[in-house]
């Protein structure tokens, strides 16, 4: 393993999702950035934070650009470079790490990494017509395929391919509404039976309402510094160890095969170089389970399991909370919510909770090591990080 770390977190902030009627969100964002600095009472944010990278996936959700120095002037910093990070629903993942990169160059010792997005105060035909924006305008917009028909596709060839069932895939919704029910800044603190989940509203076969994520209100936060200097804001910095991000093409059309996500895969394997690691090493995850046929490609993504066995993973119980690799212990997008700019950021928050202990009833027990995977839109951006609690 990796034993210089490339950044260290030393502290994060994470709103309450779901729907946050009356809030904008520059105030869900200063919910987020309150509970980071609370955490870090050493820090000052105006003397220390010298650079603020923000995850936003569209402007059009509260009708405001511009978000990067908006934020920063909410959140009380002094007037430092403030950027907005946009790639689909893994902004914020990207937004980590380009806070990576400006720590680890040595340009700045201390940057705050976040996201947000406000999406439930307008109808949802107009979230769908917002988040399609991310999918490709010629190839599938024209065409009127959404998200929900692009990953049923995705369901559809890896069923026909591996045998993957129905029942699997609902198996993803249960397990993370069962953790949901344990997080209480979940949008969703419900759990569902396989039963509920079957017999749900179909969205686009195969995937049900259960099989889908939630659109949410929500802001995440975390505070990067230089390894060296961590201690001085905290006595218990948690190490990223690697960071890998990878593209594909837009459209599903142009790709070689909808079974798998292969640009997850490039960037899991740079982020497993960079950290001197193997899968095996992993002790936790949080995914991007947009559906819950994401979810299932993840494991197969992310070396979790071979390809065409994430059905079997999940029905053996290997991800539930006391399984060998426990994923989305937060209940993840599918019960947590998805605030598409907030969601990367946000799976690190979880991490942190994690690898300090603090996750209370969900928490996973002895987990030191641990990884995100972030994704934007059907997997044109894939980013994923690995992080280690610092004994």
């Amino acid at each position: 393993m990796k034993l210089k770390p490339l950044a260290s977190i030393v502290s994060f902030g994470l709103s309450k999702f779901g729907k946050r009627e009356g809030l904008y969100s520059r105030e869900l964002f200063y919910e987020a950035a309150q509970e980071a600095f609370e955490r870090a009472p050493n820090l000052d944010p105006r003397r220390d934070v010298q650079a603020l990278f923000i995850g936003q996936m569209s402007e059009y959700f509260e009708h405001q650009g511009h978000m990067g120095p908006l934020a920063a002037d909410w959140v009380g910093l002094e007037r430092v470079p403030a950027v907005r990070v946009e790639n689909a629903c893994a902004s914020s993942g990207v937004a980590l790490r380009c806070g990576l990169l400006a720590v680890k160059s040595g340009l700045y010792d201390v940057v705050m990494v976040g996201g947000v997005e406000k999406m439930t105060h307008i109808p949802t035909i107009n979230n769908v017509e917002i988040l399609t924006l991310a999918s490709d305008n010629p190839f599938e917009q024209w065409n009127g395929v959404t998200f929900p028909g692009l990953y049923a596709l995705m369901a559809v060839a890896h069923m026909e391919r591996y045998g993957t069932t129905e029942e699997q895939l609902g198996m993803v919704a249960v397990k993370n509404h069962r953790n949901g029910s344990l997080n209480p800044k979940a949008h969703m603190q419900k759990q569902v039976t396989l039963e509920e989940v079957l017999s749900s509203k179909p969205v686009s076969w195969p995937l049900k309402l259960y099989d889908c994520s939630l659109i949410t209100d929500g802001a995440s936060c975390v505070i990067l510094t230089r390894p060296d200097i961590a201690r001085k804001f905290t006595d218990t910095p948690i190490d990223i160890l690697g960071s890998g991000q990878a593209y594909d093409r837009l459209p599903l059309s142009e790709r070689e095969s909808l079974h798998s996500i292969p640009a997850a895969k490039l960037a899991c394997r740079e982020a497993y170089q960079m950290a001197g690691i193997t899968a095996a090493d992993v002790d936790l995850a949080e995914v991007h389970d947009c559906f819950t046929i994401a979810e299932i490609m993840a494991y197969e993504d992310l070396g979790f399991c071979g390809e065409g066995e994430g059905g079997k993973l999940i029905e053996e119980g290997v991800t539930e909370l006391d399984g060998n690799i426990p994923v989305n212990p937060s209940g993840g997008l599918k019960a947590k919510g998805h605030p598409v700019g907030a969601t990367g950021a946000a799976q690190v928050y979880e991490i942190c909770l994690q690898l300090i202990g603090e996750a209370g009833p969900r928490q996973v027990k002895d987990a030191e090591v641990a990884l995100t995977h972030n994704v934007g839109g059907s997997g044109a951006t894939s980013v994923v990080h690995i992080f280690r609690r610092r004994g």
